[in-house]
């Protein structure tokens, strides 16, 4: 039971509702996942997704900082193609001076939404002159580090106690990334469950940081009953997106399969119908398998992804595991 148990919550908008809603049912799972014991709780980047809120996760932050006093709140993750490492080591050297130890700068490499989106973000940008995502984190590396700047500029506020630095991925050049530029690691164990490919990274991340173990991400639904649980999570699928340059991408369904390909230009695609890996049960039956994947990996922390079902249930399932984990202790 030696781990930490964090959150991640990407806003979700339920029929009927708005925009609105969705954030205050974000803040009111924050505000609970604190009373809980749960140590972070992240929020993710999205746009142009109309069932999803969460489009900027540096607001959402400042917002949940401010209706928090203990928990860690940070992104799950910032996409940092779109944006200049400069900005993002200002906003987040900000957010730590308003909260100093409090706020963690998580990162990724994806889009957060599809082509059309990710062409509006990087209007402004020269392709010939974008830095490799490897060059911003080393970049964000000296802006975030006592005052360093990068060609005479240094990004202030300068906090008292620099944000903490996290790295999503699920691949073994991620994990090699992630230490070399001293990030943690956290595996997208919600996006990628395949379990050699998570051995082979988390081999990977351990041989070149020296020993530290990732912290695993994962997609979990717990409810008062296995066959509640169940049902709830059954009907739940995704698409993923074939393209014929060798990308891929999941989505939400044909028809947004369809728009993807329509946005990216192209008509000659496949998709493939899956079912999401989503962790669900009681709480104490996905207790056994993160004390299972703790032994077997070491992991110290695994952050939690809710499905994106009601507001209640997302509530109702992190009050189960936290009440679970406490009766374990006890």
């Amino acid at each position: 039971m030696s781990y930490l148990l964090s959150l991640l919550d990407k806003s979700p908008i339920e029929a009927g509702k708005n925009a609105t809603d969705a954030l205050r049912a974000t803040t009111r799972l924050a505000v609970r996942a604190e009373e809980l014991g749960y140590h972070r709780f992240w929020v993710a980047e999205h746009h142009n997704m109309a069932n999803l809120a969460s489009s900027a996760p540096e607001a959402l932050i400042g917002y949940l900082l401010a209706k928090t006093s203990k928990i860690r709140i940070g992104s799950g993750g910032v996409m940092l193609q779109h944006y200049s490492a400069y900005k993002v080591a200002e906003t987040f050297n900000l957010l730590s001076s308003l909260a100093p130890g409090r706020v963690d700068l998580g990162v990724g490499k994806a889009p957060g939404g599809f082509p059309l989106s990710t062409r509006a973000l990087q209007v402004a940008v020269d392709p010939e002159r974008k830095p490799s995502f490897a060059d911003q984190l080393a970049n964000i590396n000296t802006y975030l580090s006592d005052g360093s700047s990068v060609d005479d500029v240094i990004a202030t506020p300068l906090p008292s106690i620099a944000p903490e630095r996290f790295l999503l991925g699920a691949s073994v050049d991620s994990a090699k990334l992630a230490a070399e530029k001293g990030f943690e690691l956290v595996f997208a164990g919600h996006l990628n469950g395949d379990p050699e490919n998570l051995r082979k990274t988390f081999e990977a991340y351990e041989a070149a940081s020296g020993g530290k173990s990732p912290i695993l991400a994962l997609s979990a639904f717990a409810a008062e009953s296995e066959q509640q649980a169940r049902a709830r999570v059954g009907d739940l699928r995704i698409v993923k997106v074939f393209l014929p340059d060798g990308q891929t991408v999941n989505v939400g369904s044909e028809e947004q399969a369809a728009e993807f390909a329509r946005q990216a230009g192209v008509d000659d695609y496949r998709t493939e119908e899956k079912v999401p890996s989503v962790l669900h049960g009681t709480a104490a039956q996905i207790h056994n398998v993160l004390d299972e994947l703790h032994s077997r990996y070491g992991v110290k922390e695994f952050i939690l992804d809710t499905p994106a079902l009601t507001a209640a249930e997302r509530l109702s399932c992190i009050e189960l595991l936290a009440k679970e984990r406490l009766s374990l202790v006890a």
